[in-house]
């Protein structure tokens, strides 16, 4: 039994930050990655950032990169996704998942890598 709820969704000025949380149920984190994707209005779901199962490897797309940074709590319960400098280019709808096969030492990239998603959180940056 597996369940990801985001928060910390909402509107944001261009130049600020906002932190998205990711809480988990099941202990999925505890042997499987964690990533963030995305999706822009009329837009396909990306991948923002990766973290590993054990926390040795991530991932960021280059658009991201130096601004945002994933990370979890001690006990693997909570992912975060920390994003400052925001852009209007990163409104979008934010989703959490669990990567489907656990123990992996190299990042899945795609939505089909994944098998456990929350239901999203909106960020919406303005200028």
């Amino acid at each position: 039994q597996v369940q990801l709820v985001e928060s910390g969704g909402g509107p944001a000025q261009a130049g600020g930050s906002r932190r998205l949380s990711c809480d988990a149920s099941g202990h999925i984190f505890a042997n499987n990655a964690a990533a963030w994707f995305r999706q822009a209005p009329g837009k396909e779901r990306e991948i923002v950032a990766y973290s590993s199962w054990n926390g040795m490897r991530t991932y960021y797309t280059d658009v991201v990169k130096g601004r945002f940074t994933i990370s979890t709590d001690n006990r693997r319960n909570t992912v975060y996704l920390q994003m400052n400098s925001l852009k209007p280019e990163d409104t979008a709808v934010y989703y959490c998942a669990a990567e489907r096969v656990p123990f992996q030492t190299t990042p899945g990239l795609s939505t089909s890598d994944y098998n456990y998603w929350g239901q999203g959180t909106q960020v919406i940056v303005s200028t």
